[in-house]
Order: C-alpha cells, then sequence, then structure tokens
C-alpha cells in the first residue's frame, strides 16, 4: 500500500508542467541571460506551464472530454499543451527572446507534435508523463552541464511510479523519453544553424 501511495505522489509531483517550472526557475536562477527580461519568464511560464496544466480542471467542463477519464484528461491535456507551445513560439518571434530560450520553446512544439503524431496518428502509445519529465532534465544537462545527471534518478523514479501504477509500459516510457531527446537535438541545430548563418 505504501509502494502504491509513494508512485502516486511521485507522479502527481512530477506532471509536465511541474517540471517545466522547474526548469524555467533553475535557467532564471543560473542562467538569467537565457530571458532577458522578467517579461520573458513570466510568458514561459504562462505559455509551458499554466496553459497545460489548465487542462486538468478544466476538463470536466468541457464538451468532448468531459465523463472521458484519464483518457478524456490526457487528450485535453495534449490539446492544451500543444496551444501553449505554440503561442509561446509565436511570442518568441515577435520579442527579442534569446536563442536559448527559442531553443526550449521549439523543444517543447517538437515534442508536444511528436506526441500528437505518435498517440492519435500512428497510434503509437508514448508516454507523456516520461516526456515532460525527461526534456527538462536533458535541457538541464545541456545547459548546465554533467553535475545535473542526477536527474536521471528523478526519471528512474518516474518510470518506477508509472510501472507500479501500471500507466505505461516500458516502451511507451521509453519512446516517451526519446522525443525529448531528439526534439532538443533538432531544436539546437534549426536554432544555432540559423544564427551562426545569420
Amino acid at each position: 500500500m505504501f509502494k502504491q501511495h509513494l508512485a502516486k505522489f511521485i507522479r502527481t509531483v512530477t506532471v509536465p508542467p511541474v517540471m517545466a517550472l522547474m526548469l524555467l526557475i533553475i535557467l532564471y536562477i543560473t542562467k538569467n541571460e537565457f530571458f532577458g527580461t522578467t517579461l520573458n519568464l513570466v510568458l514561459a511560464i504562462v505559455f509551458l506551464v499554466v496553459l497545460p496544466i489548465l487542462a486538468y480542471p478544466l476538463q470536466p467542463l468541457i464538451p468532448g472530454f468531459k465523463g472521458k477519464g484519464r483518457e478524456g484528461q490526457r487528450n485535453l491535456a495534449l490539446l492544451m499543451a500543444s496551444l501553449g507551445y505554440i503561442c509561446g513560439l509565436m511570442t518568441a518571434l515577435f520579442l527579442p527572446v534569446s536563442k536559448y530560450l527559442l531553443i526550449i520553446y521549439l523543444t517543447y512544439l517538437f515534442s508536444g507534435i511528436s506526441l500528437v503524431l505518435l498517440n492519435k496518428v500512428f497510434k503509437v502509445r508514448a508516454s507523456g508523463h516520461a516526456c515532460g519529465v525527461a526534456g527538462p532534465i536533458f535541457s538541464l544537462i545541456i545547459f548546465l552541464g554533467p553535475w545535473v545527471l542526477f536527474g536521471i534518478l528523478l526519471l528512474a523514479a518516474v518510470y518506477w511510479a508509472s510501472l507500479r501504477m501500471d500507466r505505461h509500459d516500458k516502451s511507451e516510457l521509453l519512446i516517451g523519453t526519446t522525443v525529448p531527446t531528439y526534439a532538443l537535438m533538432l531544436a539546437f541545430l534549426i536554432v544555432l544553424g540559423y544564427t551562426s548563418v545569420g
């Protein structure tokens, strides 16, 4: 019983919006130049944290999603998250932001698009939870250095909790972890390639 409660706690405190908030706060404290202005931080929190997390209280109120349990919540979360990622990228194109913040927005957008395509088009169930945990951890490792590798322990805890609660199998977790890995690399190639040419 304790293990079940622990697994639920781990999954609750590591939902993707919470992990995005952790990423933004840590980067703001350690690499303030990533944001430039407090407004860019606030907007990033709105787009990467607030909009995605609204899916949870809004699900019982929105036709087409209410009454569909966890699957409805999952679908609305994907939709709200994608909306936030698109708004974030659009804002980044109109406001002066660093290339690093642009990389973060692109990574989230590519990850969101990939999850929608995998889950809805190709019917491959990829774990959005694993994606939402792995992305910030891998981003912090790239931006701050190898000392953040201890974050892999948190990802391992999420794997254990998801398997314990029978929310995902190992392949779904691995696919979900792969998504932000390639998304981050693609974002780096696009942004750094573009800025080096410019």
